[in-house]
């Protein structure tokens, strides 16, 4: 979406500026004049918008959203469609994403778990009351220190959807989500649970401690190290205890029934890992490092051998857009548009009618009588006086008294 809605007015709301830009959309500092109230409104791009998939996948997230009331999740205020734009209108929470802060440098193990324990208190809501927030990762985490002495955690921009449903695409093979953080089973198009966020925050643990996400590279690089490699082992990147390599290994693994039972078990056993770190320190970097480790090979991984040469930062811009993957699974009817071919406004009201006309014409035939059969002459049960003997001649009553005349 490249046009600049700064300015212009969305249904109640104000444009004052951009606030960030993604493949799918770009999110606004916006005004509600009704109200007076600033809010981050995001609008969907252009491009998705005929996507009668996607706009399903948007009514959901926005209405579960709107149901949910938790700390550490951004309140929604509003959704809707204007000129063929679809917004959504939740608080604007005036910090810096996650990613903000990792781009900096690795964090200290105290700093980490601080910001990941609220992270995994929210996805674990979320996961008992069977949805899946499907887009975890570092831009998606905002951090504030309004709320309190420590820093406080918002989980926005879900791509909720409920559990067992199948990876997150479009209609034309777009896949809705960052492969930077996404589980093998969200790649593949398979089933997923919350134990697919819980992929996505052990590899957000292993960024915010070094400094890098796990695989690095092009798209088909990044998709293929979660396919089929093992995540780098984290304490030859940085100075910390081998025991935190374990936790991630287990929070990765490409099996989810491998994985911790939740996300707070996750961030609980990386605090005991980590338990002998220096709390005030940031890590130090031990050097460059090879890439991702061969994992079992699958079919679907690709060439699986090669090594990614560690680099420092953190790098997400060249997988912010969509990427296509494959066809998606077929679903819905969306909940704005029909996704069949549209006919004719009056196709429906002339095909109701042909048919009204059919019915009426067959309630006739069956409730119409039969022939009657022919009447029978009614006949006189008084004798009859034959005259003549011509059979053809019309017989006469016989009379049952005679007037007889007396003289006197």
């Amino acid at each position: 979406m490249s046009e600049d809605l700064s300015g212009r007015r969305i249904a109640h709301y104000r444009i004052d500026g951009v606030l960030g830009r993604g493949g799918m959309s770009v999110t606004y500092r916006a005004t509600d004049v009704r109200l007076g109230r600033k809010v981050a409104l995001k609008v969907i791009g252009e491009h998705l918008a005929p996507d009668a998939e996607f706009r399903e996948r948007f009514v959901d997230e926005a209405r579960n959203t709107s149901a949910i009331d938790h700390a550490n999740i951004v309140p929604l205020y509003d959704f809707d469609e204007v000129d063929g734009l679809l917004y959504i209108a939740m608080r604007l929470v005036d910090g810096q994403d996650l990613a903000g802060h990792i781009k900096e440098g690795p964090l200290t193990p105290e700093r980490t778990l601080t910001l990941l324990g609220q992270v995994a208190e929210a996805l674990d809501m979320l996961h008992g009351k069977g949805l899946v927030h499907l887009d975890v990762k570092p831009a998606n985490v905002l951090v504030t220190t309004k709320e309190g002495v420590r820093e406080h955690v918002y989980v926005a921009d879900f791509g909720l959807t409920r559990r067992g449903a199948t990876g997150h695409r479009t209609r034309t093979g777009d896949f809705l989500g960052s492969p930077t953080y996404a589980a093998p089973e969200h790649l593949r198009g398979e089933p997923v649970d919350g134990r697919t966020d819980q992929y996505a925050l052990a590899c957000m643990l292993f960024a915010c401690l070094s400094g890098r996400p796990p695989f690095q590279g092009g798209v088909q690089e990044v998709i293929a190290g979660h396919l089929g490699q093992n995540v780098p082992v984290l304490s030859q990147l940085v100075a910390l205890p081998p025991a935190i390599d374990e936790v991630i290994r287990k929070g990765t693994a490409k099996d989810p029934a491998q994985r911790f039972a939740s996300c707070a078990e996750l961030v609980a056993a990386a605090r005991v890992a980590l338990a002998g770190a220096a709390s005030g320190a940031v890590p130090a970097q031990l050097g460059p490092s090879s890439g991702g480790v061969p994992a079992q090979q699958s079919p679907a991984s690709g060439p699986v051998g090669q090594q990614n040469p560690y680099q420092a930062g953190y790098q997400q811009s060249p997988l912010s857009d969509p990427v296509r993957l494959r066809p998606p699974n077929q679903v819905g009817v969306s909940a704005f548009t029909p996704t069949r071919k549209e006919r004719p406004a009056w196709f429906a009201p002339v095909v109701a009618a042909a048919v009204a006309i059919v019915v009426i014409v067959i309630v006739v035939i069956i409730l119409s009588p039969g022939d009657e059969p022919a009447r029978q002459p009614k006949t006189n049960s008084s004798p009859t006086l034959n005259i003549g003997d011509d059979e053809t001649t019309s017989r006469k009553p016989l009379p049952t008294s005679v007037p007889v005349r007396t003289t006197g």
